[in-house]
């Protein structure tokens, strides 16, 4: 009997502590309505205000700003004035707007459907990031690995084993980067780009039919995913670094990502990578080349020509891409570092007027006062 009574306590006991259950999962219930209508609301007043801000601009291009000298010095310290807040006012609504859910690309919809990929958590979204880091480091390894084995041994089913393991990895990079994009990444459009044309290559290369031109082109082949796999370990590991470093001191988005080619964060250490990055892209001209001579080849496939085209349009990309960004991120370098001293000098004056009162103020303090009378 007494058993019995202990469980009807617990019972009750348990039945309290659903009843508390249920309240915090309608508080819970009701926040979340809430936080949709926040949603909307932001996103109507980031529209209001982006519609009054080209109603302020035609404004003032009416007033034919850039020949403003003739207007009085108090009128043109008002329109400088509007204009400058203009253009922190946009970058302020851009900050607002990383905060808010949005929508999926076209990819995402015919991948996902209308599944809400957006992470509202900061620390989420780095945690997100970060694995996916992981997922590339991991994924080159593996990668590494059988190329080297496939370079050892030559055998059909782990050739194809790899090449699956190229469309699956390039194809899950692809989702993975849309929806850091759709979490603030920002990502250039060509490295996005590059990964879709490398998913193709890999789904070309599955159905590569085995024959001579295949095993004349299969060492080289083997020989270029090693070398890439490599560059882009040593890639990860001095970005992951680098990035770091430069979220620690404010100077870089939580969100950047680590990518098979150029970024901003080489220009801390230019000279480090950019000669592998180059030979790599070279590797893929050359690549191109030898396929375009076995497309002469008597038993050559369609395969052949496609796969040089591929690897011609990678080379294009990737060189342009980076020559285009080489001057731009100089210039950009160039400011930051006069940012930096400028701002290393603020600091060290700030730091000796702090120091130089703070002898004042001990040399005028009671304390040493009655010290220097009992002395």
């Amino acid at each position: 009997m007494e058993k019995i009574q202990n469980l009807k306590r617990e019972w009750d006991e348990l039945a309290t502590e659903y009843k508390d259950l249920e309240a915090v999962n309608q508080n819970y219930l009701e926040l979340l309505e809430s936080l949709e209508g926040l949603q909307q609301k932001c996103r109507k007043d980031i529209k209001h205000q982006r519609y009054r801000l080209n109603q302020i601009g035609l404004g003032m291009s009416k007033l034919n700003i850039p020949n403003s000298s003739s207007l009085p010095s108090e009128y043109q310290d008002m329109t400088a004035e509007i204009e400058k807040g203009m253009m922190k006012r946009k970058a302020q609504l851009h900050e607002i707007e990383q905060t808010l859910p949005k929508e999926n690309g076209l990819y995402l919809k015919i991948i996902l459907g209308n599944v809400n990929v957006s992470i509202l958590n900061r620390n989420d979204k780095v945690r997100y990031k970060d694995d996916y880091e992981k997922f590339k480091l991991i994924l080159n390894v593996i990668g590494l690995s059988m190329a080297l084995l496939n370079l050892v041994v030559n055998y059909r089913a782990l050739e194809l084993a790899f090449m699956f393991l190229l469309v699956w990895y390039y194809c899950t990079l692809t989702i993975r980067e849309s929806i850091l994009k759709v979490n603030g990444s920002r990502i250039k459009g060509w490295w996005r780009a590059h990964h879709f044309i490398s998913t193709v290559s890999a789904g070309v290369l599955l159905v590569w039919p085995q024959g001579e031109p295949w095993q004349l082109f299969r060492s080289q082949f083997m020989y270029f995913n090693a070398y890439i796999s490599m560059v882009q370990y040593l890639q990860f590991r001095y970005q992951k670094g680098v990035l770091y470093r430069l979220k620690a001191l404010g100077e870089r988005h939580n969100m950047d990502i680590t990518i098979e080619g150029f970024h901003t964060w080489m220009w801390k250490g230019i000279g480090f990578l950019l000669p592998f990055l180059f030979i790599g892209y070279l590797f893929q001209a050359y690549n191109a080349w030898v396929l375009y001579k076995l497309s002469e080849h008597p038993d050559a496939t369609w395969q052949i020509p496609m796969m040089s085209f591929l690897f011609l349009v990678l080379f294009i990309g990737n060189t342009t891409t980076t020559m285009l960004v080489i001057p731009q991120k100089m210039r950009e370098r160039a400011k930051d570092q006069y940012r930096l001293k400028s701002l290393s000098w603020a600091l060290k004056i700030r730091d000796q007027i702090k120091g130089d009162k703070r002898k004042a103020s001990e040399k005028s303090s009671p304390v040493n006062s009655s010290e220097k009378k009992g002395d």
